[in-house]
Formats: structure tokens, C-alpha cells, sequence
């Protein structure tokens, strides 16, 4: 393993989606002997500690798991970037009891003019207890949930890169940048849009090179406020890339069009920033003495396979898209969500077989329409004639609610419906909260585990009670009889029939116990 190219060896049930090399198969061929392998650490190792590796950690853990998390940066990134918390995102951290701890840091906003920052407020009677955008900055979040999954018994070690691994039928071996080598059942890499785990894995990152760039900082600025008002507004009115925004005593968010595409690698200047601004707005404002200066463009790319044998990428890892409309976290938190109780149920021997492979199944389809809106949004960014009538056409169409509200659950992820099977409209899609006699329903999810709502008091979840709870609550408001949740909120199944519902917590909960 002192090569950092590819030497993980997949499954004999899994291939990769590349050209192999003689390089490659010689590398496979001197994979390391099971009596020379060492001893099992771990049940998961997982690369990268920010948003999506962090939750993915606590959700394991509430199975009991041992997990491991290598993060390569020592301390947090030192600039205070605002991320917004979408809707479904806000859902999943009340189910796990972090809501309110996250809601101390963040501003609440309201939940409309995101699609292409067409501004046209949210529908009303949006289907959740948590109709609102939450912006926090992002070093602030990735620290309460890094913490959070340290109370939960995680280990972080920062200042660690996983450079090398190889795996087994039995487990991965990870190599560290200092030689260590450490073992685990399962590698998962939450490391970022650069993904040294997915370039190890060598599984293909298709998509779309950057063809724009926009500049993002925080800095001061010498012009009154009014003024700086006055002159946003004008300059939105064609140019949807740039903003100045309050963000703070004396501070300014600072969005504006780059000049063209450049090595991300060199961090842009502030004389960057106010040729930039002198070129789309006639002034550079002022602006001075900036906290931190960064870049970003509009590359697309979404990864071949989410699953290589024992490895598995999650967050941008798998996928990387524009930043427009606020997705790209929160599309990593909801991976997290999904992976996490099935590969610890897959740890702990309970998965059905094909459990795990509904991990790609149900959110590998999520991030290719992520990435499709968000084309879309690039498009209507542009200051071209056509993108731009197009562009008022989409606003006069989002004037009807049904548009609006389409795109608004688009944004939030609350319109996610995974495919389950013929059935009612309910199944595969999320459970908003609601009152129950014994509290919320969001309540009764902290433990990650899945949950039978029994109207009929009638129903048993028998041998699966280690895995599924149960709740008899005849007044509990719902349009069905019966529901069962999956841990991640997502409704399995539908009805009143013991029997139709034993098949169904087979299908997702495995074998009951004897």
C-alpha cells in the first residue's frame, strides 16, 4: 500500500466501472495474505470529518458500532462560510433530538426564493413542522455534529489522510499517511468533491468541468449601506452571481461573476475581488480587510458506483454540483441518513441481502436530479438574452401555486419519493411530524431504530421488536391505519394486514429473532 493509486480489491459480485490496467491487476495479485492481515479494529472507518462523515458516524453509533473517523485537516476550515439547512435536513436532525441544539446558532428564514433565486415567497402550507430555511455558519455546524457523534462514542483523529487500502472478504485494511495501518469492516470516503477514496477505488467521476466561476468573501466595505442596497438591487436585476450582503457588525458577504475559470488551487486576492466588482457594478464598494476569499465553479459530476465491495462514497464524494439553491449539504446529511442504519444492520447481521444496495438505489437517482436542477438554475443565471426570457417566463409560471410548490419541495427534499412498489402515494415518501399521545413522532425516532404506528390496536411487530418499535395510538393523525417507518423516517408500509406487514419488516428488517 505505499502506492496512493488504486489497491482496493472489490468483491468477486462487484466490478469497476474503468479500464483496468496490467498495473492494476498486478497490484491485485499481491493483495495481502489473510494470515498476514491484522486483526479487526473497527466495524467502520470513515474518510472525512466534515457534514456527511460526522452524521454518518452518530447514525452508526446508535447501533453500537465501532467507528473510526480520519479527518486530514487539524482543525476546522478557519472561514465562517453560511450554509442553509434545508427543509428535510431540519426534519432528520428533530429526529435524532439535535434540532434544537443547531437551532441556538442558526437564523431562521423563510423557505422561498430559492430555485435560481427567483424571488417568489414558499407556498403556504408546506408539509412539515419545519417550513424554514436555516442558516448557520458552516464551521459552527460541522462542529456541533462532530460533537455530536463524539458523545455518541465515535474517535476522530484529525491531522490523519488515508492514502492506500486494500480489502477482503472480511474487512479493509487503511493505510495512513504516516504508515499506520488500520482495519475495519467497511471504509466509507465522506472526503470531498477530491475524494482520494473514490480516486483509490478508481470508480469514474462523469460530468461537467467548471465553465464559470464566481468569487465568495467576507470583507468590509467603505459605502454606506443604502447605498450599496441601491446598487445590488440594480445590478440583480441582471446579474442573479453577485451580492452584497450584511452578514455581521461591519461585514459583508461578497458574491461576484470571476473572470473566468482558474486554478482552484490559487486562492483569489481582494484586488481580485475589486477588479471584479469595478467590472459588473462600476464600483469596488470599498471593500477591505477581508476575514477569507474564496472560489467556487459550476462543475457536475456524479460518481459511476456508490459502492465498490466493502468501500462506499457518500456526500460529495459521490457527487459535486453548484452551489445554487443550497443543495450540496444537505444532500450529503440525507446520504448519511440513508447509509447509516443499513450498513449498520448490515454490520450486525441483520440486513436482508440486498438491503445495502438500496443505498445507491434510493440516492444515487436524488443526486441525479440535484445535479439536473441545478444545471437548470446555472442556465437561468446566465445575463444571455434567452436564459434570460426564459428566465421571466419560469417567474410568471411559479405565480401558480402548483409550480411553486413543485420546486420548493425539489429544493428542500421533501418531495423525495423513493420507489418501494405499487402502492399508495404515502409509501416511499418521507412522514412529516405530528402529534401523538405520547409526545411527536419525530420524538419517538432518536434511536435510529424503525417504528410501527398502529391505529387499529391490533397489530405486533413479533420477533422484530430488537429492530422495529411499536406505538398504539388509535388518534394518531393519519389518513391510514397503519404505518412503518424505516430509521430514516421514510414510510416501508402501508395497511392493516399482520400477515401483508410480517413480509414487509422482512423485506427491510430481515429475519425475526427466534
Amino acid at each position: 500500500m505505499n502506492s496512493p493509486r488504486f489497491t482496493a480489491e472489490p468483491s468477486p459480485k462487484d466490478t469497476v466501472e474503468r479500464d483496468v490496467t496490467e498495473g492494476d491487476v498486478s497490484r491485485l495479485q499481491s493483495q495481502t495474505s489473510g494470515a498476514d492481515r491484522a486483526p479487526l479494529m473497527f466495524d467502520v472507518i470513515i474518510a472525512g470529518c466534515g457534514p456527511t462523515g460526522a452524521m454518518l458516524a452518530a447514525e452508526l453509533r446508535l447501533h453500537h458500532l465501532r467507528v473510526l473517523v480520519l479527518e486530514k485537516e487539524t482543525e476546522p476550515a478557519p472561514f465562517v462560510r453560511i450554509v442553509s439547512l434545508h427543509i428535510r435536513s431540519l426534519e432528520l436532525m428533530a429526529m435524532r433530538g439535535l434540532l434544537d441544539r443547531i437551532l441556538e446558532h442558526g437564523r431562521r428564514r423563510p423557505a422561498g426564493g430559492f430555485f435560481a433565486a427567483i424571488a417568489k415567497p414558499a407556498p403556504e402550507g408546506l408539509d412539515s413542522a419545519h417550513d424554514y430555511l436555516l442558516g448557520i455558519p458552516q464551521p459552527v455546524l460541522v462542529r456541533l455534529l462532530e460533537e455530536h457523534a463524539i458523545e455518541r462514542g465515535a474517535q476522530v483523529r484529525r491531522g490523519c489522510a488515508a492514502v492506500g487500502f486494500e480489502q477482503d472478504d472480511e474487512g479493509v485494511t487503511v493505510e495512513l499517511a504516516d504508515g499506520e495501518q488500520l482495519r475495519a469492516r467497511y471504509l466509507v470516503g465522506c472526503d470531498g468533491g477530491r475524494s482520494t477514496v473514490r480516486k483509490l477505488l478508481g470508480v469514474g467521476f462523469p460530468g461537467e468541468p467548471s465553465r464559470t466561476e464566481t468569487l465568495m468573501g467576507e470583507m468590509a466595505v467603505g459605502l454606506p449601506p443604502e447605498e450599496i442596497a441601491a446598487k445590488v438591487t440594480e445590478i440583480r436585476e441582471t446579474h442573479q452571481r453577485f451580492w452584497l450582503r450584511p452578514v455581521g457588525p461591519g461585514a459583508y458577504s461578497v458574491v461576484v461573476p470571476a473572470a473566468g475559470v482558474s486554478d482552484r488551487a490559487e486562492p483569489p486576492t481582494l484586488d481580485d475581488f475589486k477588479q471584479q466588482l469595478r467590472t459588473v457594478a462600476g464600483t469596488d464598494f470599498g471593500v477591505h480587510s477581508p476575514r477569507w476569499l474564496s472560489r467556487f465553479g459550476d462543475a457536475t459530476r456524479l460518481a459511476e458506483r456508490y459502492r465498490v465491495g466493502r468501500v462506499l462514497l457518500a456526500g460529495d464524494a459521490a457527487h459535486i454540483h453548484p452551489p445554487t439553491g443550497g443543495q450540496g449539504l444537505n444532500l450529503g446529511v440525507q446520504d448519511a441518513f440513508n447509509l447509516g442504519w443499513k450498513l449498520a444492520a448490515h454490520i450486525r447481521g441483520w440486513a436482508p441481502e440486498t438491503l445495502l444496495d438500496t443505498y445507491q438505489a434510493e440516492r444515487r437517482p436524488v443526486a441525479e436530479d440535484v445535479l439536473d436542477n441545478t444545471r437548470a438554475q446555472m442556465e437561468l443565471h446566465s445575463t444571455e438574452p434567452g436564459p434570460q426570457a426564459l428566465r421571466r417566463l419560469l417567474t410568471e409560471l411559479m405565480d401558480f401555486d402548483d409550480v411553486n410548490r413543485h420546486l420548493i419541495e425539489k429544493i428542500t427534499a421533501i418531495g423525495i419519493r423513493y420507489d418501494f412498489g405499487e402502492g399508495p402515494d404515502l409509501l416511499g415518501r418521507r412522514l412529516r411530524d405530528i402529534d401523538l399521545k405520547q409526545g411527536n413522532l419525530y420524538g419517538l425516532l432518536h434511536h435510529g431504530r424503525g417504528l410501527l404506528l398502529d391505529r387499529t390496536e391490533r397489530l405486533t411487530v413479533g420477533g422484530w421488536s430488537d429492530r422495529v418499535d411499536l406505538l398504539v395510538d388509535p388518534a394518531a393523525a393519519l389518513d391510514v391505519p397503519c404505518v412503518l417507518l424505516r430509521p430514516d423516517g421514510h414510510v416501508a408500509w402501508i395497511g392493516d394486514d399482520q400477515q401483508d406487514l410480517d413480509g414487509h419488516l422482512s423485506r427491510w428488517f430481515g429475519k425475526p429473532a427466534d
